[in-house]
C-alpha cells in the first residue's frame, strides 16, 4: 500500500510516497531522476517488513523549487528526516547520497539515523574525472551550479563520511560507473564501518538498471541492522563483493 505525502518547507513543497510498514528507510534519488525510480525497491522492502519514504528532490518530479546547491538539498534531507519516525536508514543514489552525507554532518540529524547506503557514489571524487563523466552523459550542463558546488564540497563531505559512527554500505555499479575501486577504498580506509557490494549488471543508476538486485542487497543489509548482525569490520572495511 502506497500513500502520497507532502512536506511544506515554506519556499518549496516536496512530494513523496510512503510504502509499507516497519522501520523507516528514506530513499533519495539521483540528479535528473524522480522518486518513482525507487518503486520496485520500495515494494521489496515492504514485503520484508520495512517502511520506505521516497521524496522527489527539490526541482525534480512533482517537487517545486530548484536544486542549485548541495547545502540546500542537505537541508531538505534534514527536514525529511525530522518529519519521520526514528531511527531512519538513509539510502542515497549519486547526489542524493552526497546530500545525505552533508545532512549527517549535523550531530542532531546523525543521531536520528541508524545506517547509510551510498548507491554508486562516494565523497570527494576527482573533479576532472567526474566532470568528464557528467559531460559524456549530457548531465553536467543541466545542473551547472549544483555540479560546481558538489565538486567543491568534496573534502568536507569526505571528512564527514570518515567520521560517521554508523554502518555504511557502498553499492558500486559495474561498467559505466564513474567510481573506481580506489575511490571506494579511500572511504573504506577512512571509516572502518564501511562495507562494499558491487552490482556488475548496473551502471551508475543502479536503481534503474538493476532494481531487483539492489533491493535484495539493501533489504538483506537492513535486516542485518534490524537484528544486530551487521558487524563492525576491522580497518579497511568489509568487502561483500
Amino acid at each position: 500500500m502506497c500513500t502520497e505525502i507532502s512536506l511544506d518547507l515554506g519556499e518549496v513543497t516536496l512530494r513523496g510516497t510512503v510504502t509499507g510498514a516497519g522501520p523507516t528507510v528514506l530513499l533519495l534519488h539521483a540528479g535528473g531522476e524522480r522518486r518513482d525510480v525507487w518503486a520496485p525497491i520500495a515494494a521489496v522492502l515492504a514485503r520484508r517488513g520495512f517502511r520506505s519514504v521516497a521524496f522527489d528532490l527539490r526541482g525534480h518530479g512533482d517537487s517545486s523549487g530548484r536544486a542549485t546547491t548541495l547545502r540546500t538539498l542537505a537541508d531538505d534531507v534534514a527536514e525529511m528526516i525530522g518529519s519521520q519516525p526514528t531511527p531512519i536508514v538513509l539510502v542515497g543514489a549519486s547526489v542524493g547520497g552526497l546530500a545525505a552525507i552533508a545532512a549527517l554532518a549535523d550531530p542532531a540529524v546523525a543521531a536520528r539515523a541508524s545506517g547509510l547506503v551510498l548507491v554508486d557514489v562516494v565523497p570527494d571524487l576527482e573533479p576532472g574525472r567526474a566532470r568528464a563523466w557528467l559531460d559524456f552523459h549530457g548531465i553536467g550542463g543541466r545542473y551547472t551550479r549544483l555540479v560546481d558546488d558538489v565538486l567543491g564540497s568534496g573534502p568536507a563531505l569526505f571528512a564527514t563520511a570518515g567520521a560517521l559512527d554508523l554502518p555504511i554500505l557502498v553499492v558500486q555499479g559495474g561498467e559505466g560507473s564513474p567510481l573506481a575501486d580506489a575511490d571506494v577504498n579511500r572511504l573504506r580506509t577512512a571509516n572502518r564501518r564501511v562495507a562494499v557490494a558491487r552490482v556488475p549488471a548496473a551502471g551508475h543508476l543502479v536503481a534503474r538498471d538493476a532494481p531487483e538486485e539492489l533491493a535484495d542487497l539493501v533489504s538483506a543489509w537492513l535486516c542485518g541492522i534490524r537484528h544486530g548482525t551487521v558487524s563492525t569490520p576491522g580497518a579497511g572495511g568489509q568487502d561483500l563483493r
